[in-house]
């Protein structure tokens, strides 16, 4: 199989602008190539022009699912950028009581960790019952493992020792190595396959809290415009928005205003 041409790579670019909304620059022509390589092979298809065409006949819807799985970035861990759960405690503890759950949405939520990781916090904060946890993710594949809860151990490098005592197994036998989220915990996280460029599903509710954490990064200015205010509009007036530090919304949205680093309060 020839190596992803030029021409190839820009019709791989459109294929996942139009389906996800990410824009992805030149330097990811080799990342393209290399996760797409092996699904050309397993498809029995001669090169990258082949697979490109498959996927746009739309004759194969699930195998256009399985190419937006390998192209999205999915990189994440247990409690990435800790100060924003410091930030989430305090939310969470500070609302005035009104008898309902506190709401968080993860709204790309990869393989779970940072679901998880907000599930504890509420769980030690709040106590079982009075909070619930909404991840989403356009990714069939990395939802899949999210639903397991199970992960290697070494991702459990940053969960609190009192945290990865009460909420996490230790898996044995055939599992060893690997830790598993306690059933219980998992019971109040639900996972929904989301593309945060199409309009939300409406049974989600609103949120007093919502995590959108490295993605932009990867969108268009009008496409973060779009996501963020389809976004906002589910976090109700005064709840907390979480961006990645590499990001801001400066410019992207009027109806926030900032309150810490990557931390934004709903207008």
């Amino acid at each position: 199989m020839h190596d992803l041409t030029d021409q190839e790579f820009t019709r791989f670019q459109r294929f996942i602008f139009d389906a996800a909304g990410i824009t992805l620059s030149p330097s990811k022509k080799a990342l393209v190539a290399g996760r797409l390589a092996r699904r050309v092979q397993d498809c029995g298809l001669g090169g990258f022009a082949a697979y490109f065409q498959l996927l746009a006949s739309g004759d194969q819807p699930a195998e256009v699912q399985t190419a937006v799985d390998l192209l999205t970035t999915n990189e994440t861990y247990f409690f990435r950028e800790p100060k924003h759960f410091e930030a989430l405690r305090k939310s969470a503890t500070e609302r005035p009581p009104d008898g309902k759950p506190f709401r968080v949405w993860s709204a790309a939520s990869s393989t779970g960790e940072e679901a998880y990781s907000i599930a504890m916090v509420l769980e030690d904060c709040l106590g079982s019952g009075r909070w619930e946890v909404v991840g989403s993710d356009i990714s069939t594949r990395v939802l899949a493992q999210a639903r397991r809860g199970q992960y290697v151990a070494s991702r459990a490098t940053n969960i609190p020792a009192a945290y990865l005592k009460r909420f996490c197994l230790r898996g044995v036998g055939e599992h060893e190595g690997t830790l598993l989220v306690q059933r219980q915990l998992r019971s109040h996280v639900r996972f929904h396959q989301v593309n945060l460029n199409h309009a939300v599903p409406g049974t989600f509710g609103t949120f007093d809290v919502v995590f959108l954490r490295n993605v932009l990064i990867y969108f268009s200015p009008e496409t973060k415009r779009q996501v963020v205010a389809r976004v906002l509009s589910l976090l109700k007036p005064g709840g907390s928005f979480f961006v990645g530090h590499s990001e801001s919304l400066n410019g992207i949205s009027e109806a926030v205003r900032a309150t810490g680093p990557a931390i934004y309060r709903r207008i």
